[in-house]
């Protein structure tokens, strides 16, 4: 209400200070303009008294009667508002005729100067509260010319000499008064139209800068993330009008703010904003949506976990600012992890040895308790955050975060739901990823050895020969065969049967390298390619293989067997520049080990493929 009153103050004091503005300049236009009207006027009827003197006194020269002329002037005095009337003859005249019968000689420096000059002096005294007057003096001019030649007269006179002056005093009260009393009642006037004025602004305002006041206090409220507040009080029609309507406005945005902000926020994590408006955290919102869901389209056009992994890589790095972390998958069925992305360094042995994060399902942090968790056997000197994420019912995602101060595990706390917002996103498409190359795996892995199968060999023996080819690569081809397996089936069944191949795929596994891929490639067939492998190492590593098995024990029931193993070798690309020509050189090997008595290792010649 005091806001209200002081711009009610300022308007009233506005409209007075214009109103008693345009009264004064009024006032002084009327002053001036009466007091130059009265001038005006006073000043005609003096110079035609004073013609009217210079006539009568000519005249009475003429007649010869102009001794009589105190009489005359007296008689003029009489007239109203005519105060005194006198001559003043000039130095011409007195030298001629003297200085007349009542000193008829200039009376003050007025007269003098009119006597000089022969120009029309006035002179005006006002006073506001005494008597006011108005004096003209008139000089006469000698002239030879008209119907009168002064020149007759006073011979010693030149034309243009003045030859005298007369003065004449009148009162301008009257015209003083005329003036105070059109001023006096224009005041009055005008003091009631401000009054008036006044009230009619005061009336006519007093509703609308009460709304105003209202508004002010909601728009306030408003400012500060509050819509809940409502215009109140309207008076008027059209005050009531707008308060409906910023009311109605206010309440709209209240209720879909409210529904944005609440419909919004179970797509995301936590709500960090610590603003109080809403319209704020609603954009807030938006924002993070926003980006989440251009992560997640990203994302899912990515072809390999691994691309994922660097897409949420360059989040957290680029977005959240975080410059040291890593990535750890944890297979929850198998109880194994693997590292899946590394930022900077490895600091954690949680390979190995496990995560503690990952096994108690809460977030781990070293700034709490210093050495809290023993995998992290290089993390002396700076601070770890590790947080765990489920991804499905069989993979967790652990974020491991390293900072170097405090603060900056403060600032990671806090943006933890925003890490949690892109994981959130990702999961289906980690999921998916993940059953994809499930798929993909199972189709191109045997289901009874693991091994990698005849359509992985199909898919990848281009690739494989071309890498080998550019690096100048030498592989071993190894094509085993299981001696008289079909007899172990007939014999002991299909179970014993698959026992055997299982333990060849375990053979095969275990003298092997990493680098070597080993393959069922159909039935009780395998193919094994040896990575950069000369022909001395084929043959003492194929010798190796057909012993081992040999020393096998197949279960058979309540007893055991013993099979042995025919080998062919070939080697790439010594014997062929096609890695899958050298696997049918192969064949041919393992075929040529069979037909000369089986339980052998049968390398490759030219010879064979003339038989």
């Amino acid at each position: 209400m005091g806001v209200n009153m002081q711009t009610k103050n300022k308007i009233i004091f506005l409209v007075i200070f214009i109103t008693f503005s345009m009264f004064v300049l009024l006032i002084a236009n009327l002053i001036y303009n009466f007091r130059d009207y009265g001038v005006k006027n006073i000043d005609a009827k003096a110079q035609a008294l004073a013609k009217t003197i210079e006539h009568s006194l000519t005249s009475q020269m003429v007649t010869g009667v102009i001794e009589n002329r105190e009489l005359f002037l007296s008689q003029l005095e009489d007239l109203p508002n005519i105060d005194k009337i006198w001559l003043s003859r000039g130095k011409d005249v007195v030298d001629m005729f003297g200085i007349g019968f009542n000193n008829e000689i200039a009376r003050d420096a007025v007269d003098n100067e009119v006597l000089q000059t022969g120009q029309t002096k006035r002179v005006i005294t006002e006073n506001i509260f005494s008597k006011s007057h108005y004096r003209i003096t008139i000089p006469y001019i000698a002239t030879s010319q008209g119907k009168i030649d002064c020149m007759k007269c006073h011979t010693n006179a030149k034309e243009r000499d003045t030859l005298g002056a007369i003065t004449i005093t009148m009162s301008i009260d009257d015209s003083k008064e005329v003036g105070i009393t059109t001023v006096t009642h224009t005041a009055v006037i005008a003091l009631v139209l401000m009054l008036i004025i006044v009230f009619l602004i005061n009336f006519l305002i007093s509703p609308f800068l009460s709304l105003f006041d209202e508004i002010k206090k909601v728009m306030n409220k408003a400012q500060s993330g509050d819509y809940s507040h409502r215009v109140e009080n309207a008076q008027g029609k059209e005050a009531k009008d707008v308060a409906s309507w910023i009311n109605g406005l206010l309440e709209k945005l209240e209720i879909t703010l409210d529904a944005i902000d609440s419909k919004i926020s179970i797509f995301l994590s936590d709500n960090l904003s610590e603003e109080k408006d809403h319209l704020i955290n609603v954009k807030n919102t938006v924002d993070r949506l926003s980006d989440v869901y251009r992560f997640r389209k990203t994302i899912e056009y990515d072809e390999s976990l691994e691309e994922i992994y660097l897409r949420l890589a360059h989040v957290l790095k680029d977005k959240l600012n975080i410059e040291n972390f890593n990535f750890f998958e944890s297979d929850t069925v198998n109880n194994k992890i693997e590292v899946v992305y590394t930022q900077k360094q490895l600091y954690c042995n949680i390979v190995e040895t496990g995560c503690r994060a990952d096994r108690t399902n809460t977030i781990i942090d070293s700034t709490q308790f210093k050495n809290v968790c023993s995998s992290c056997d290089k993390c002396d000197d700076v601070n770890y955050f590790c947080i765990p994420y489920s991804i499905s019912n069989e993979l967790d995602l652990i974020v491991s975060i390293y900072t170097d101060s405090i603060k900056e595990t403060q600032r990671i706390r806090e943006i933890i739901p925003y890490i949690q917002d892109y994981i959130d996103s990702a999961k289906t498409v980690i999921v998916s990823k993940k059953l994809m190359n499930i798929l993909e795996l199972n189709a191109r892995t045997d289901p009874l050895t693991g091994l990698y199968n005849r359509k992985y060999l199909e898919d990848s023996i281009s690739k494989i020969t071309a890498q080998a080819t550019r690096a100048d690569i030498k592989f071993g081809v190894l094509m085993v065969d299981i001696d008289h397996f079909k007899l172990v089936n007939d014999t002991y069944g299909h179970d014993v049967g698959d026992n055997a191949i299982k333990i060849v795929a375990e053979t095969l596994v275990e003298n092997t390298r990493e680098s070597d891929i080993v393959i069922r490639f159909g039935g009780e067939e395998f193919i094994v390619l040896l990575y950069n492998c000369d022909e001395k190492s084929v043959e003492s590593l194929a010798l190796k293989i057909k012993e081992a098995f040999a020393l096998k024990k197949i279960p058979a029931g309540t007893t055991t067997i013993s099979k042995t193993m025919s080998i062919g070798t070939s080697l790439y690309p010594k014997d062929n520049t096609n890695i899958k020509d050298c696997i049918k050189y192969s064949d041919l090997a393992l075929y040529e080990a069979k037909e000369t008595g089986r339980d052998k290792v049968v390398a490759f010649t030219p010879e064979l493929l003339k038989q």
